[in-house]
């Protein structure tokens, strides 16, 4: 499950894959792929703040979690295809004298995504795979950051190559 989900989740557009993407477009993918490990820098806090609070609901509300996440990730869904759809090549790039992985890491901990998908949809797997058993979590964390830092760095050199092709492909 930690892998689907890792994958899943460095999959879905938002800011910190726009973020990736525009640095390896502009710095290429060797002095971006560090930015890859952005997760594990801010999502700590982000894990422990959901989980405490996740650990205090009752069960009933936990499922009904479940059912918002999976709704939840309908709505993620629409939105990418719509972003797909209205896609506008040339809308201008905001720039930051800030970057590199510290940026990386506040545009995770400053998104709501990260929070969003530890409250609503991996955050609920990992309560019960702990509960379960210390392994199960500790499992289910490791699959999904081997997946999350492995996709996130599949994406930095993907583009970061298509940058050497030129401004028409970038």
């Amino acid at each position: 499950q930690g892998l689907g989900f890792g994958l899943a989740a460095a999959s879905q557009p938002g800011p910190l894959q726009t973020y990736l993407i525009t640095q390896a477009l502009s710095r290429g993918w060797k002095k971006s792929l560090v930015n890859a490990l952005a997760p594990l820098v801010s999502d700590g806090p982000i894990i422990l703040l959901c989980i405490s609070i996740l650990s205090q609901v009752p069960d009933w509300f936990q499922r009904f979690l479940y059912l918002g996440g999976g709704t939840f990730i309908l709505y993620l869904a629409y939105g990418a295809f719509k972003a797909w759809r209205d896609f506008d090549v040339n809308a201008p790039q905001p720039e930051s004298k800030i970057s590199g992985l510290p940026k990386a890491a506040m545009v995770n901990a400053l998104a709501p995504g990260a929070y969003i998908f530890w409250t609503l949809i991996t955050g609920p797997i990992l309560v019960r795979g702990w509960r379960e058993s210390p392994a199960n979590g500790i499992g289910f964390l490791a699959g999904f950051y081997i997946a999350m830092i492995g996709t996130l760095a599949a994406i930095i050199i993907v583009f970061g190559t298509a940058s050497n092709l030129g401004p028409k492909v970038n």
